[in-house]
């Protein structure tokens, strides 16, 4: 069964491919059959994530999954929630898609340590929303969502990952995100919690195995 990733991100569907290996799906970016990234106007991850998986699935005429995700952070009254992405404000200098991601970035974790900066609360979460798609008008949407505690660093640690990794200190792990490898990440992240809760529900909804 082909699905159809409602994001150009190739980090995060990486992730997802190896998330959902257990099932017999191809995961696909959206960008390799000409769709556009959707807008995202809403206030919810829910939302978004809906809006996402059907512009996808209406784009593509089949299953689409999309991913909404971000970082909330108690301190901030959970911002920057469903704005993590683009929480700062970038001219880029550069004009290839990942390297453009990593200015975004950069920007968006010097934008967090600047809001963060004298606050003793740093307790945060990654959140992740999933929907799933068997088309554009589907009545049934598969909905899983997963959270992963941890609090926000004064200054970045590691070298992997993306986005807001480098900042994330997980307690249980003793680690930040960035210092942990891929295995480890996809065995507890927010996303695998999510994803895995999706599985669960495609294979019975679904009827996939």
């Amino acid at each position: 069964m082909r699905l159809v990733l409602a994001s150009n991100n190739a980090k995060k569907l990486a992730e997802l491919q190896v998330l959902f290996a257990p099932l017999d799906v191809d995961i696909v970016a959206q960008g390799l059959l000409g769709v556009a990234e959707a807008d995202e106007p809403h206030h919810t991850f829910i939302e978004n994530a809906l809006a996402k998986a059907r512009h996808a699935a209406a784009l593509t005429g089949g299953a689409a999954i999309a991913d909404d995700s971000g970082l909330c952070v108690d301190a901030l009254g959970g911002a920057p929630g469903v704005a993590s992405a683009h929480f700062a404000t970038v001219s880029f200098t550069a004009t290839e898609r990942e390297a453009r991601r990593a200015e975004q970035d950069a920007a968006n974790n010097a934008l967090l340590l600047r809001r963060l900066q004298g606050v003793t609360d740093r307790r945060a979460r990654y959140v992740s929303v999933l929907v799933a798609l068997r088309g554009a008008d589907d009545p049934e949407p598969l909905v899983s969502a997963g959270r992963w505690e941890g609090e926000v660093l004064a200054a970045p640690r590691g070298g992997g990952g993306f986005g807001y990794d480098p900042l994330i200190h997980i307690g249980a792990l003793g680690r930040s995100v960035a210092e942990l490898d891929a295995a480890t990440k996809n065995a507890h992240s927010h996303r695998a919690l999510a994803a895995r809760a999706m599985l669960a529900a495609m294979r019975e909804a679904w009827r996939l195995g």
